[in-house]
This record gives C-alpha cells, sequence and structure tokens, in this order.
C-alpha cells in the first residue's frame, strides 16, 4: 500500500485525500495539510515511485487509481478527494471508476487531456546530479542550477532526496519510460457525477476554456475558480489563496448536502 501521512482527527467532515503531482511527495502538501486539518481528517499519500511508496515497473493512471482505491477502503469510508496535477489526472480516473470511493472531487490545475511538454529534462537534471559530492540539499540545489532555471523547482526536487541513502526518492527509469501515459490521459467513457470542483492558477495554461466541454461530459457536476497570480504550482505559490478556496467550496457544498 501507499505511504500515507495523516493530519488532524475525524470530524463530522468527511476526510479529505491529498495526491501530490509528477516529482512530488505527501510532505510537500503538508502545509496545506495542517491548515485544513482543524475542520477535517487529512490523509496524503506518496505516490507509487515517489516518495516513500512501492516502486513498481508501471505508472499509469489506472495504476495510481487502484493505489488510492486501495488506500480509501483501508480508511473505511469514502473520501474527499484533491490531486493536483498528475495527482490530478490519477483522481479523475478513480472517481469515474471508483465513485463509491469519492464523496467530492477538486482537481488542481490539470485537465481530462494529452498535453505536449516532456517532463524528462527534468529526469536528466537529476541524474546529472553528482550526489557523492552533496553533504546538504543546498549543494544539490546549486547543481541543479546547471540544468534547471527556476529556484523553486530545484528546491522542489531535492525535497526528493534521500541524504543519508544519496539517493533520489523517485524510480527515475520508470517515469521517463511511463512518461507518454503520464502525460497523456485514458480513453474513457461515463461520468462522475458528484460535486467537483476544478481549481487552477489564473497564470497556467494547464485548463483552458476548450477544456470545458471534455470536462463536463466526464463531470457534469464541475465547477471552476482560479487563484489570481498563481500559475500551475498555485498551492505553494499562494498557499492562503489555495487553502481559503478549498475551504470555500468544501463549506458551501458540505451546506447545500445538508440543505437538500
Amino acid at each position: 500500500m501507499l505511504n500515507t501521512l495523516e493530519y488532524g482527527s475525524r470530524t463530522d467532515e468527511p476526510d479529505l485525500l491529498i495526491v501530490h503531482g509528477l516529482y512530488g511527495s505527501g510532505r510537500n502538501w503538508g502545509a496545506v495539510a495542517k491548515r485544513l486539518a482543524p475542520e477535517r481528517r487529512i490523509v496524503s499519500v506518496d505516490q507509487r515511485n515517489h516518495g516513500h511508496s512501492p516502486w513498481f515497473d508501471s505508472h499509469s493512471y489506472h495504476d495510481m487509481a487502484r493505489d488510492l482505491a486501495e488506500v480509501i477502503e483501508a480508511q473505511g469510508a469514502p473520501m474527499d478527494v484533491m490531486g493536483h496535477s498528475m495527482g490530478g489526472k490519477a483522481s479523475m480516473i478513480l472517481a469515474l471508476t471508483r465513485p463509491d470511493l469519492v464523496n467530492r472531487l477538486i482537481v488542481a490545475d490539470i485537465a481530462p487531456v494529452q498535453y505536449t511538454h516532456d517532463q524528462n529534462q527534468f529526469i536528466a537534471a537529476m541524474r546529472a546530479v553528482d550526489l557523492s559530492r552533496v553533504e546538504k540539499r543546498s549543494d544539490a540545489i546549486d547543481q541543479l542550477a546547471q540544468n534547471v532555471d527556476d529556484p523553486t523547482l530545484r528546491s522542489f526536487f531535492t525535497q526528493s532526496l534521500d541524504l543519508n541513502g544519496r539517493k533520489w526518492r523517485l524510480n527515475l527509469d520508470v517515469l521517463e519510460a511511463e512518461m507518454p501515459k503520464v502525460i497523456g490521459f485514458p480513453e474513457i467513457s461515463g461520468n462522475f457525477e458528484g460535486r467537483t470542483l476544478f481549481l487552477s492558477g489564473s497564470e497556467s495554461d494547464y485548463v483552458t476554456p476548450e477544456h470545458r466541454p471534455r470536462i463536463r461530459e466526464l463531470f457534469p457536476k464541475a465547477r471552476f475558480a482560479k487563484i489570481t497570480g498563481a500559475g500551475h504550482w498555485l498551492h505553494a505559490e499562494k498557499p492562503r489563496e489555495f487553502v481559503q478556496s478549498v475551504q470555500a467550496w468544501l463549506n458551501a457544498t458540505s451546506a447545500q448536502a445538508s440543505n437538500s
């Protein structure tokens, strides 16, 4: 089973499962989880081939959805699910294939479509780091600067670095081989009838008006919101606004459910 981190205690609100994106981990979401935890229990996962979770030879969205289903089943009740980027796609497949496990769905800055951007350049950058010369995280950040321009990304990548073992907690070989699946989205029919929020950064181009017909086909109750001034990494760039948006939508939909 996937490695999980838990925050807070069970309340009258459903538990919330947080699913990170490519090259991330559950720990990356600690600040957001702690801010959300007073109102609900939070479970944050390390996805397969990431963090402290097991490594596998495959990395498809159906694989990831089955992993998430196993986590929710172990909790003993359906959960609200929030996924970012790759985690958002995995969460969408989970909701479409196992709607019995998902109360509400929050998809952070991703659409159920094929993208053209390849993320393998970052795998090459991580492989280029001479781990034998890394004593502290800043050493790796300095080396990454040769190939990664964005300082936020350099810091983000090194959160998946095991300093003691001098290795990446990312299955770089499989992620590289499976990248076409990661940037794609499986052909799938049916829809998820639960309440769904697509929350995007106003400066991001990952979710565009052209994507909305397909989104509404799969998620007929979808609602859309944007965080002003945020890009694809909206939860890291605008954490307070991100948490406020998530809390407001969860509270509003809880009130609607209780009044219906």
